[in-house]
Parts: structure tokens; sequence; C-alpha cells
């Protein structure tokens, strides 16, 4: 398994697992963003990996998305605001990798253009070694 869907599953696996992200978004919680999406859920998107020194030490930038059709930005905040309580400065076991940092560096909440949906999006650095 390659470091980035180690790191993606791990992520979605800590998120699911946090009480105060999963009583909102119960179990739609996705490594990969599905094809069909039942809201309110919260996906690992886009992840940006590149060495950061020796043995094989690896900066990642992970997005995170979590989106809401609850007619309004409260529900799209709360998932921010507890995804990132539960990811920040966690440890999650990583299959094949070892986490040095995780670092939540940014969050937004917006309308999508459709105005139906609301999204949040955090970004989140993490650096891993080699297990």
């Amino acid at each position: 398994m390659s470091a980035e869907a180690a790191l993606a599953r791990a992520l979605a696996d800590l998120l699911a697992s946090a009480p105060a992200v999963s009583a909102i978004v119960g179990t739609r919680v996705h490594a990969a963003p599905p094809r069909m999406l039942t809201y309110p859920c919260a996906s690992i998107g886009r992840i940006e990996s590149r060495p950061a020194g020796d043995n094989d030490l690896l900066e990642h930038v992970v997005t995170i998305t979590c989106a809401s059709r609850f007619g309004g930005p409260e529900e799209a905040r709360a998932m921010v605001a507890a995804a990132r309580l539960a990811l920040h400065d966690a440890r999650p076991p990583v299959e094949g990798r070892v986490l040095a940092s995780l670092k939540v560096r940014f969050c937004d909440v917006f309308a999508a253009a459709d105005d139906e949906l609301t999204l949040g999006v955090l970004r989140v650095r993490a650096v891993s070694e080699p297990a």
C-alpha cells in the first residue's frame, strides 16, 4: 500500500472513531470520495507528498472535505470544528509508516455553487517516516 493510501485510511479511521465527528456524520467518513454521496459526510481528498529529508521522510498535505445539505453553514462548521479537534496533533497508526507530525493548517466553510450544499475544507500537514 502506498504511503498516501495508508495515510488516507488512517485519517478516515481516526475521524470515524472521533465521537464528535461520528455524532454528525455517522459512518459516512470516506478514505476516498465515493461516486454517490449521502450527506452529511467527510472525505479524504487530494494528498500531495514530497520528500522532506533523508530516510524516506515524507511531507504530506491532505485536503479533507466535509459536506452538508443542512440548509445553512451550521452543520458544516460543526463538522470542521470536530474534525480539527480530532486531527490536530493526533498520532493514528498508519500502515507501514509512523507519523512524526499531524497539524491542521487551514479551515474554511462556504456555500457550494448550487447553494444547496455547504462545504467545509481542512488542509492537514503530516510528516511520516518508514515504520
